[in-house]
């Protein structure tokens, strides 16, 4: 990745935090455009990233930068790691369920 780093529009919300992993659900606006699970392995940091939609090569490395900025360098900065590993993947969600209610409705973004 480039280090002149353009700022996007990608919103990041928190839906889960343990000490050692962290999710984010990624907005565009008003639409979702994927979920990021982050692991914290000691002094390498492993993230999944799940896009629901096609983003530009620009894109999909600029939210890479803006995660590592605005939550992995927040744990462990780049001088005190060892690496951040991003596997991406594409697809949809099919379904979510909960032991509670079965199946949930989509979360919408925070106001």
């Amino acid at each position: 990745m480039d280090e002149e780093r353009m700022p996007t529009a990608f919103r990041l919300n928190r839906v889960v935090r343990t000490p050692s992993s962290e999710i984010y659900m990624v907005w565009d606006g008003e639409t979702r455009v994927g979920q990021i699970d982050i692991h914290y392995a000691h002094e390498t940091i492993h993230a999944t990233l799940m896009l629901e939609s096609v983003l530009a090569r620009e894109d999909e490395e600029g939210l890479i930068a803006q995660i590592d900025d605005e939550v992995v360098q927040s744990y462990l900065p780049n001088f005190d790691r060892e690496d951040f590993l991003v596997t991406v993947y594409r697809g949809e969600e099919v379904a979510s369920y909960s032991d509670t209610s079965g199946v949930d409705e989509e979360l919408g973004p925070e106001p």
